[in-house]
């Protein structure tokens, strides 16, 4: 299903089509503030499982993020958030960032089976995922749509993700034309603040951090 959605001003009506989907297990391809994603329920395990076979990943080893309405979040699935890393996450959300940030007991448990128990959390700048992620009132698991067969770069024209994922998926969100710069990600565990990939996002304030 190709589902339209105006990106400032989501109608309320398709928001609801696409929690909908959600809530029945669906994984949907939806746009953020860098580049298209699949997301899913985070609570539903199945349709994780479905994200990471779509991505061609094992569950362990899948680069997933949690979506996520606001910061509020951070107490759900993640442990202690030193103050001044806080302080530095509130300056950048919404934004394209991706927090990697210390999990605890309570993130699905994809998230737990790593060796390393992590867990990226995104506050985008995107009214889209902002409505969704807030009527289905949990976060939502993500994961970057690449192009396929090896080609370099990103698809963000939403007509042609659909030509090629839309019998694949659920639904596809068209939000308009997508951005082709990844997320900026931030490693955030003992206290301290790392850059580990530079994309999209004005990092001269953390690079001072």
């Amino acid at each position: 299903m190709l589902l339209t959605i105006h990106p400032q001003n989501p109608q309320p009506r398709e928001v609801a089509k696409a929690v909908q989907c959600l809530q029945s297990g669906g994984v949907i391809i939806i746009p953020t503030d860098s580049v298209y994603a699949f997301a899913c329920n985070s609570e539903d395990h199945d349709a994780i499982e479905k994200v990471c076979r779509l991505i061609g990943k094992k569950p362990e080893k899948a680069n997933l993020s949690l979506l996520c309405y606001d910061l509020k979040h951070l107490a759900d699935y993640c442990t202690q958030v030193e103050n001044q890393v806080f302080r530095l996450m509130k300056q950048c959300v919404p934004g394209p960032y991706t927090f990697i940030l210390d999990a605890n007991n309570r993130v699905p448990k994809v998230f737990r089976n790593r060796s390393k128990k992590t867990v990226g959390i995104r506050v985008p700048d995107n009214a889209i995922v902002h409505e969704v992620v807030k009527l289905l009132g949990v976060p939502l698991v993500s994961a970057t749509v690449h192009n396929q067969n090896g080609e370099e770069g990103y698809t963000t024209n939403p007509e042609d993700l659909y030509e090629t994922w839309g019998n694949r998926v659920d639904m596809l969100i068209d939000g308009g034309i997508g951005e082709e710069e990844v997320t900026s990600v931030l490693q955030c565990t003992g206290g301290k603040v790392e850059i580990i990939r530079e994309g999209k996002g004005d990092l001269k304030e953390l690079l001072r951090y």
